[in-house]
């Protein structure tokens, strides 16, 4: 049974989560024993039927250059007149946080009836779940995409199986300052009751 200061203290971290733009992120990043502590939490989010639907992983700084080549192939693949600083802007991004990882949703190889709605929820949880256990650590963390996220450069770097695809790229690191809160919704903005 949670008491008052524990719940005081999960809605105060919460509600002080916010999202950090990879390039203000800085090292250090987390360290292996956070990082299984991160997954670990990550691995709480619900799961209907125990389908496991989503993975994560992760891209270390030695295969930064990878990632880096697998923008910049991606660029060419849309864009084949991109200029050079084009490209050197879209291999910048893969050197831009500590910590740089993917999540990938099995969008339509599991055997399971729990729908796809159900398995990016639950991996949108375990997303959830990375970013505030990250936020109590004392890191910044946040979601990127992008175009070059659903092209076959980088499907093929991170090995995605023909019925996965990629949800988003997950970045933790040191935050260089903090940032002002961004307003949130008020409960009566998003919440109302089924009337008869």
């Amino acid at each position: 049974m949670l008491n008052k200061q524990t719940t005081e203290m999960a809605e105060a971290l919460i509600s002080s989560r916010q999202s950090f733009l990879p390039k203000r992120l800085f090292q250090p990043g987390p360290s292996p024993a956070q990082l299984e502590v991160i997954f670990t939490m990550a691995a709480s989010a619900p799961d209907h039927n125990l389908t496991r639907p989503w993975r994560i992983v992760i891209c270390p700084q030695e295969s930064r250059g990878l990632l880096a080549d697998a923008f910049a192939r991606a660029l060419l693949e849309r864009d084949p007149l991109a200029t050079e600083q084009q490209v050197q802007d879209a291999m910048v991004k893969a050197h831009r946080a500590p910590m740089v990882m993917l999540a990938i949703v099995n969008a339509r190889g599991t055997e399971s009836d729990v729908p796809l709605s159900e398995r990016i929820i639950c991996a949108g949880c375990a997303i959830q779940n990375i970013f505030l256990m990250a936020h109590a650590m004392g890191f910044g963390a946040s979601p990127t995409s992008g175009k070059s996220m659903y092209m076959n450069p980088i499907r093929e770097l991170f090995k995605l199986k023909e019925y996965e695809d990629p949800l988003c790229f997950i970045n933790i690191g040191t935050p260089d300052r903090s940032t002002p809160a961004k307003p949130r919704l008020l409960p009566s903005e998003f919440v109302s009751t089924l009337k008869f």
